[in-house]
């Protein structure tokens, strides 16, 4: 506990030196922190593979272990996005004199040191740091074992730049993997300032019952896909098809197919092709298991109550026939991790009743839940999708990785 104190208070101490950085040398830091990751790709590289193969290949974290080149450069160009995003901190938001000749000013300050827990996700460890460094913030970060060797060697990557840059190491400080530090990460709330755990559901519920520091909770995805039956179900059926199984690992990808029961008989078929190319398990309600039987649908089960609500991270989701609209705000309603929630109709009165009443942090019309990701959505990268309301909802990114202080100057003012 000692040791993990130590380490703590060394970053924060450290903290004060990110965040009297100029945003130009903190722009020139994350931007040479995102050319050395690129010409040290092939040194991460070969300690993700000694990651790669302590893990089975049907593991559905395996697919978000992966760092290979095509992702190092993902990864590198997202970093000097970041770079050039605008800095959040020490923007004035309030500016006014006050009737006692106080004058009065709001600012955006970074938050500190951020605590970061999350599992099987090395492309973490770098937006993390850059979103970090870029907002003037120190970083802990607690990987899973199983990118223990990836970890470390971004960490090393980035450790040499700090070097270079004459700024202390200790700004980017990454835990050992053994699990009892996470409790004591948990409960250094006069070292830390904010947690974000990303993974699995029951990673964040530990978080949320265990910390003592204020958390934000990201990860966790029960995504469904309303298909109306006013759908264009050509376009409904590649929507379907790439949300399950362009990157199914992730959690923003597609876990329940909500059906008219108007259209079911036509649509399921429309999928089959595609959905038994990648083996996706299918767990369908009474109606659409007997309608896939008839279509000799290969891997196919019938449901449990558990099956919906369930986040696959892998070839398989939850099928169901709905009566309606409101039957399917309903079923969301019980079910949904208030993630990513998307609707295909043509019905435009339907769409804006199904945007404005479902409670999630994402909401499509006519397009695949596959798109929430602080990239895609021009916030350089992301830490994680936050689920929750207060301070950050969806892709926490850059611009929520600030809180703000008041400042008043005055002139010998008392109050009487």
């Amino acid at each position: 506990m000692k040791d993990v104190q130590n380490l703590l208070s060394t970053t924060k101490k450290s903290a004060i030196q990110i965040a009297r950085l100029s945003d130009e040398k903190r722009t020139k830091l994350v931007q040479n922190i995102a050319n050395t990751v690129l010409e040290q790709q092939t040194f991460i590289i070969t300690e993700n593979q000694r990651d790669l193969v302590k893990m089975k290949d049907d593991n559905p974290k395996k697919d978000r272990l992966i760092l290979n080149e095509e992702r190092i450069e993902w990864m590198v160009n997202d970093a000097q996005n970041v770079a050039l995003l605008e800095n959040p901190a020490g923007k004035v938001e309030i500016s006014r004199d006050l009737e006692n000749g106080l004058k009065l000013t709001k600012i955006s300050v970074p938050l500190g040191v951020v605590g970061i827990i999350y599992e099987a996700r090395p492309n973490v460890t770098l937006d993390a740091i850059c979103l970090a460094i870029k907002s003037g913030n120190a970083v802990v970060l607690r990987g899973g074992t199983d990118a223990e060797n990836s970890n470390k060697a971004i960490v090393k990557v980035v450790h040499e730049v700090l070097e270079k840059f004459k700024i202390s190491r200790n700004i980017v400080q990454l835990l050992p993997v053994d699990r009892k530090f996470v409790k004591e990460l948990l409960a250094a709330e006069k070292l830390v300032d904010i947690i974000i755990p990303r993974g699995s559901a029951g990673l964040i519920q530990f978080v949320r019952e265990n910390s003592k520091i204020p958390t934000i909770e990201t990860g966790a995805g029960v995504c469904h896909t309303f298909v109306e039956k006013s759908a264009d179900l050509k376009m409904a059926a590649n929507i379907v098809i790439n949300a399950k199984i362009q990157r199914p690992s992730v959690c923003n990808s597609l876990d329940t197919v909500l059906i008219s029961k108007e259209i079911a008989k036509d649509f399921l078929p429309k999928i089959k092709q595609e959905f038994e190319k990648h083996n996706v398990e299918i767990f369908a309600d009474e109606v659409c298991f007997n309608i896939l039987e008839q279509n000799n649908y290969s891997r196919l089960f019938k449901a449990q109550n558990d099956d919906f609500g369930r986040e696959f991270l892998g070839f398989g989701c939850s099928i169901k026939i709905v009566d309606s609209p409101a039957d399917a705000l309903n079923h969301i309603a019980k079910f949904s991790s208030k993630h990513s929630e998307a609707i295909v109709t043509e019905n435009t009165e339907i769409a804006e009743q199904f945007l404005q009443e479902v409670d999630a942090a994402a909401v499509y019309h006519n397009a695949s839940t596959r798109f929430t990701d602080g990239s895609v959505f021009g916030l350089g990268a992301e830490i994680g999708i936050s689920t929750q309301k207060l301070h950050a909802r969806g892709p926490f990114a850059l611009e929520k990785l600030v809180t703000e202080k008041w400042i008043l100057r005055g002139n010998g003012q008392i109050r009487g």
